[in-house]
């Protein structure tokens, strides 16, 4: 449909920080490590909005990256997702759960795990096919 939006919402890999956050403060444990595969497919949908702009199908219209949290209450709550759901995503080294539960561990009682995930949203307008 000419004149139709197509939006481009992903998360972008940039060994997104692990925080522990309270309301007194936040302090980074450190960062994921980033995983070859998804970097290979961020580059891929990367080329293929560039194509698509190239031969005139879409027009970037905006672009933006902001900061998409994650949360969890305790270390342990947070490795069972990461094990479940983003093992074939990002890593995480056993330096960095050590990290983070200690800090977790000398937090104030309403401290909660999260991490700072980068994420990209992109408003492309649909050219005409004349």
């Amino acid at each position: 449909m000419p004149g139709g939006i197509l939006v481009d919402l992903r998360p972008v890999l940039d060994r997104w920080p692990v925080e522990v956050s309270s309301s007194s403060e936040n302090r980074e444990a450190g960062r994921v490590t980033d995983l070859p595969e998804p970097l290979a497919d961020d580059e891929a949908a990367n080329q293929a909005m560039a194509e698509a702009s190239q031969l005139g199908w879409f027009l970037r219209e905006d672009e933006r990256l902001f900061s998409f949290f994650y949360y969890w209450d305790t270390p342990n709550e947070m490795q069972e997702y990461i094990e479940e759901s983003w093992e074939d995503v990002i890593g995480v080294e056993n330096e960095l759960w050590t990290q983070l539960r200690s800090i977790w561990a000398t937090a104030n009682a309403d401290a909660r795990v999260r991490m700072r995930m980068k994420m990209s949203i992109a408003r492309w307008h649909k050219q005409n096919s004349d």
